[in-house]
């Protein structure tokens, strides 16, 4: 989903901002800059894994010496050593011992984090999103919830012109929010915050809630504003349709979380965790929508919501912050997803009962036409295996990595481990060469995709996939291209497969590839392309357009 934003700080709250990229999962880079120095955030997935600035009192050095981890002297002799050697000072702190690599895993995550909690601070600067992937040679990344980053950088803020700029008028009534992802987020809350919490009860004023707080009015109001900016607290707006209405009543009525529930940290061990994600994201594609929420078909809306509630706080995407497994966040991204596509339809009576109804309809259809309509789900899941009808000895050479090629007789055992070390070395800076000017091909393959240029698009992203076939965006704008290309359409599907494999959790995937068979006339297999994309990514526009499409061409 295409992510824009640029403008002044003084149009864009910088929480809502944050707030609003990690909501849509975005890639790319935040930069806010003033006529000094411009500092920016590395966004992946929403999430912010590392910062820079061109500030001198940002750089790691200074850092360190301002929290006490070392001496003017030691610094002193840090930089005289980068100088000259051109080393990065964390290394050099490292090799004159003033530093263990424990200390220096601290030292920049702590100057990451300073430098987004510094960004809070700035009331005049401009800001600018730019979407891509993030190229970041950084070994140590940070990992802590875009909730936690928010509530610490907002509590820093002692502006009350701009706290009251930022926050709704003060005769507004606030809310806590409904929506599962604001509730169960990762976020440290402070006794404060718990107390204020007790006291909104989505019919007091603002206004009405600080003259009532135990605190003095500008830490009562900095108290709401920081709880409002990770989105625990909204607007309690009075203008709704009777409809809504009537369903937010029945939402209040039936209980939705407790406080005392939501204060409640999820306690589990992290192999219970892991095994229940697993388990049930094998599981999503055969899984009904009734079953995935834990509810029979004759289950009422209560318990459906009940049960949709308990789940959201189980597998809500921000666990993945308390666990060692680096896969693990979009399993449960992908896992929180469907839970809240199939709330989205089984609350609803209409939705529900046109549900069970195609359920019913699918069950009637003759076998041959099941299988038509997962033909391509088999072939995803079972692709030829590399290597296959290779000879032996090509087979062989396909598995070793550069690095483990066999020397002859007794020679490779007297090579030293020094010179491995160097070959390696060397190999990597091969590979990183590669992989520059894959990207480069793709970056020209893109031009002259916008020039109309189908064909010569075709042959740069075919380069570009040769030199490195484990980039999903490759493949995907090869499909694209060869989709435009008279006679090429088993291609270009053959590509979208490929970026499938490499990323299985990608909605937009399977919506180009519901497109390509829209296009081509199959509408039964679009409509299953369309399906599984909104399964990943509910608000993917295109699929929601094509599925509508293919249903009414039927």
């Amino acid at each position: 989903m295409a992510t824009a934003l640029k403008g002044s700080l003084r149009e864009y709250s910088l929480p809502k901002i944050l707030t609003d990229l990690h909501r849509k999962r975005a890639t790319g880079t935040l930069a806010v800059s003033t006529p000094n120095f411009t500092k920016k955030a590395y966004l992946v997935k929403g999430d912010v894994i590392f910062a820079a600035s061109s500030y001198e009192d940002d750089r790691l050095g200074e850092m360190l010496l301002k929290a006490g981890k070392i001496t003017v002297e030691q610094y002193d002799k840090s930089v005289e050593m980068l100088k000259r050697t051109k080393k990065r000072q964390g290394a050099i702190l490292v090799d004159l011992g003033y530093l263990t690599p424990k200390d220096l895993f601290w030292g920049v995550k702590y100057q990451v984090k300073e430098i987004i909690y510094s960004l809070f601070q700035l009331e005049e600067g401009e800001c600018e999103f730019v979407e891509g992937d993030v190229l970041t040679d950084e070994v140590i990344t940070l990992k802590m919830s875009m909730g936690n980053l928010i509530h610490e950088g907002v509590k820093r803020i002692d502006n009350w012109t701009r706290i009251r700029r930022e926050m709704p008028d003060t005769g507004i009534a606030l809310t806590i929010s409904k929506d599962p992802l604001n509730l169960f987020q990762d976020v440290e809350l402070s006794p404060y915050d718990k107390k204020m919490l007790t006291i909104i009860d989505g019919k007091k004023t603002i206004k009405e809630v600080i003259d009532s707080s135990w605190m003095n009015s500008f830490e009562a109001m900095k108290t709401i504003y920081v709880l409002w900016s990770i989105g625990i607290l909204e607007e309690k707006t009075v203008e709704k349709s009777q409809a809504v209405r009537e369903e937010e009543e029945k939402e209040e009525a039936g209980g939705t979380v407790s406080l005392d529930e939501l204060l409640q940290p999820f306690a589990e061990e992290e192999d219970t965790l892991i095994k229940k994600v697993e388990e049930i994201y094998s599981n999503l594609d055969r899984l009904k929508l009734n079953e995935l929420l834990e509810a029979g078909e004759d289950a009422d809306v209560e318990a459906i919501k009940k049960n949709y509630y308990r789940l959201a706080r189980e597998f809500h995407p921000d666990r993945y912050f308390n666990t060692s497994d680096a896969a693990l966040k979009d399993k449960l991204t992908a896992v929180f997803d469907a839970l809240t596509a199939a709330y989205t339809v089984l609350k609803d009576d209409y939705k529900r009962k046109e549900y069970f109804a195609s359920l019913n309809k699918q069950a009637d259809e003759m076998p041959e036409e099941k299988a038509q309509a997962e033909e391509i789900q088999t072939e995803a899941a079972h692709p030829e295996l590399p290597g296959e009808g290779m000879p032996e000895e090509v087979k062989h050479a396909e598995e070793m990595s550069w690095g483990e090629v066999p020397l002859e007789g007794t020679l490779e055992e007297e090579v030293k481990e020094e010179e491995i070390k160097e070959e390696k070395e060397i190999v990597s800076e091969i590979r990183r060469g590669e992989k520059d000017e894959g990207e480069e091909l793709f970056k020209k393959g893109v031009d002259e995709f916008k020039k109309g240029k189908f064909e010569d698009a075709v042959a740069l992203f075919r380069q570009a996939v040769d030199i490195d076939s484990e980039k999903p965006q490759y493949w995907s704008y090869l499909s694209l291209s060869l989709s435009k290309v008279p006679h090429k359409m088993k291609e270009a599907e053959e590509a979208l497969l490929k970026s499938i494999k490499l990323e299985p959790l990608n909605g937009e995937h399977y919506a180009n590839l519901g497109s390509l068979y829209l296009k081509a006339g199959l509408h039964k297999r679009a409509s299953g392309q369309f399906e599984k994309a909104l399964k990943f990514d509910p608000g993917n526009v295109k699929a929601q357009k094509g599925l509508k499409q293919a249903k009414e061409s039927k």
